[in-house]
């Protein structure tokens, strides 16, 4: 039975995540089904409505970018109710949701400031498959770099040294707190857009931690991490003019730190773009690639 998504599904969508992602992704699955709390959409029941078993998902939600578009945001279903029509049958209500909302398409890639994953882990073949099947085109592809925490690693590397260098060029370097969010907000809405403020403020409001770079009494990078999962490192960004005094390693080293000192191992560095800034940096390796797909309703 294909049923509303309804809050009082979530621990069992939680449990249901548990048991059929990769166990990086299973490791966080409450926090994950935290993060697309806004979405919305269908699950699969076996059973009737109020004894069965919940054992498919779809979540969506309208693009913050192009509100014209929506976003597949959650797609699973449980190992054994697989190639039983439940995927095709869950995507089918999401789009008739989000068409009823006079949206035009639908896209399954990252909808910031609330996204889990930049799209579709190449390993998870069955969601591949079953989107393709349903008309998705893949027309786009992300990957992360994974960062080792283990002590020893390039990861962790000393940053005392740096700072002091930034120091001396007048750059101090610190732990973020939440009375710096009213000069960053401007700063980085300025620079970066919307979705970077919303991740940088859960970050500082306790779901991770940031760190800046301070200039003259004014904020000219910063980093953060957790803003949308606790395993994840970013956003992260540094003003032009304050380019090339090597900043950003000091910053992302600072995070990853906070990262192992929660006892997380492997950080993920979301949506990479600069690959060799972060493979010198950290020592970082591209790990997982995703695709991204979209469809016209």
């Amino acid at each position: 039975m294909i049923t509303p998504y309804e809050p009082l599904h979530r621990a069992a969508v939680v449990d249901l995540l548990d048991r059929s992602l990769l166990p990086e992704d299973a490791a966080e699955a409450a926090d994950i089904v935290e993060l697309l709390s806004g979405s919305a959409g269908f699950v699969a029941i076996d059973g009737d409505a109020i004894d069965g078993d919940v054992v498919g998902v779809a979540l969506a939600s309208t693009g913050r970018k192009d509100p014209s578009v929506g976003h597949l945001d959650l797609l699973v279903v449980d190992p054994a109710f697989r190639r039983q029509g439940l995927a095709r049958e869950l995507v089918a209500a999401v789009e008739g949701q989000l068409r009823a909302r006079g949206l035009t398409a639908v896209r399954v890639a990252g909808n910031p400031p609330t996204h889990a994953w930049p799209g579709v882990d190449v390993r998870y073949t069955p969601a591949v498959c079953a989107l393709t099947a349903l008309g998705y085109a893949h027309d786009r592809t992300a990957w992360n770099m994974t960062a080792d925490l283990a002590e020893g690693s390039p990861a962790l590397r000393e940053t005392r040294t740096a700072q002091e260098r930034l120091a001396a060029a007048h750059v101090v370097v610190r732990a973020a707190t939440t009375d710096d969010l009213r000069e960053l907000r401007p700063l980085i809405a300025a620079q970066w857009g919307p979705a970077w403020v919303a991740e940088v403020e859960r970050a500082v409001g306790g779901t991770g931690g940031c760190h800046v770079a301070i200039r003259d009494g004014q904020p000219i990078a910063f980093a953060a991490w957790g803003g949308c999962r606790p395993s994840w490192f970013g956003p992260m960004g540094t003003l032009p003019a304050a380019a090339g005094l090597g900043i950003g390693g000091v910053l992302l080293r600072r995070c990853l730190r906070d990262q192992a000192d929660r006892g997380i191992t492997r950080a993920q560095i979301g949506w990479v773009g600069p690959v060799p800034f972060y493979s010198g940096a950290a020592g970082a390796v591209i790990e997982r690639v995703f695709f991204l797909f979209h469809k016209s309703l």
